[in-house]
């Protein structure tokens, strides 16, 4: 099996190297990550449940997919790549933002990524990879809001950072339509 590695990066995500991917939780350096959320017609996000032997942040909900670019791969190539992977599906995608998080894990892992988040529209219905993901269920946004303030443990921490960015983003692209 090959070595997965990520994509190392400084604050303004200019490439510094490559690492090993659990190098670089271990160690909690700065990598390059991407966030996929694919809304249907209705609006509603698709989420998913992360598969239970995940290495952290298993059994929690987050957005469509998520991966880390390979080197030599650009972002918007993995995030296609890993909505195929994961959800077993297809969308036109849309880069619409990007953030820094940081957050350690029970387990000593840290996540420190310059995520790029891309957005799409389809109601083609996923076909989960059971590896990654062990459920999956459409939001709308109301319901969604309201489940993260009462539930927060529910979710992943990422997810938690970025969705009000994401919505304030697809409620302006929708509302012009």
């Amino acid at each position: 099996m090959e070595i997965e590695k990520v994509i190392l990066v400084d604050e303004l995500n200019r490439e510094l190297g490559e690492m090993e991917k659990m190098e670089a939780h271990s160690k909690g350096l700065l990598h390059r990550a991407v966030s996929v959320f694919i809304f249907n017609n209705d609006n509603e996000l698709l989420l998913q449940k992360r598969a239970h032997h995940k290495y952290h942040s298993a059994d929690l909900w987050t957005n469509t997919c998520c991966t880390h670019p390979r080197p030599g791969e650009n972002t918007y190539d993995a995030a296609v790549r890993r909505l195929k992977e994961e959800m077993g599906m297809t969308s036109d995608l849309e880069l619409v933002h990007h953030f820094v998080y940081q957050t350690s894990f029970d387990n000593g892992l840290i996540e420190n990524e310059f995520d790029h988040v891309y957005i799409g529209f389809t109601d083609v219905k996923p076909v989960l990879n059971p590896e990654e993901a062990s459920e999956y269920k459409y939001m709308s946004f109301q319901d969604l809001s309201a489940s993260l303030q009462h539930d927060p443990k529910d979710y992943t921490s990422w997810f938690k950072v970025c969705f009000e960015e994401v919505k304030s983003i697809v409620l302006e692209k929708t509302h012009h339509k």
